[in-house]
């Protein structure tokens, strides 16, 4: 299928590619299906793109390519609702504020982005007892000056 992306312009995407959200996302509970597009083809940035409405895209990333100390628990409700088997059929991707400067860009790892790739569902888990915030920078752990003084 074809699909609009905000960023992309139109892409062919296949429909087992297609994210579904049973409850759609925090603010969007109407919007239940997105795909994951790369956003570049070696950059560390992806776009979740709804599939019903072009505007709504999120720059996303791997949370653990820039935060080593990243650790998730998944509560077992959304275990059992993402259906959960193995650890290795999931993906966890952290929303992107960006800004401008791009250096002052932050992620959100207190509510990450969870993905059962097997079953291809998803939800976005606000981990409120994880000390984690919405707003964390990205660039201080990816620029060589991060490394400095440690």
């Amino acid at each position: 299928m074809k699909v609009q992306s905000k960023y992309l312009g139109e892409v062919e995407v296949s429909d087992d590619r297609i994210i579904h959200f049973e409850s759609g996302l925090p603010a969007f509970e109407d919007k239940k299906q997105f795909v994951i597009l790369p956003f570049g083809d070696e950059a560390p940035f992806f776009i979740l793109q709804s599939i019903d409405e072009v505007e709504i895209a999120f720059v996303i990333v791997n949370p653990f390519d820039f935060f080593n100390e990243y650790q998730v628990k998944l509560p077992d409700s959304t275990i059992e609702m993402l259906e959960i088997e193995k650890e290795e059929d999931v993906a966890i991707f952290a929303m992107l504020t960006v800004q401008e400067p791009f250096a002052n860009t932050t992620a959100n790892l207190q509510a990450p982005v969870v993905i059962n790739a097997k079953k291809q569902k998803g939800k976005q888990v606000v981990l409120s007892d994880s000390g984690y915030k919405t707003k964390h920078q990205l660039m201080p752990v990816t620029a060589s000056s991060s490394q400095e003084g440690r």
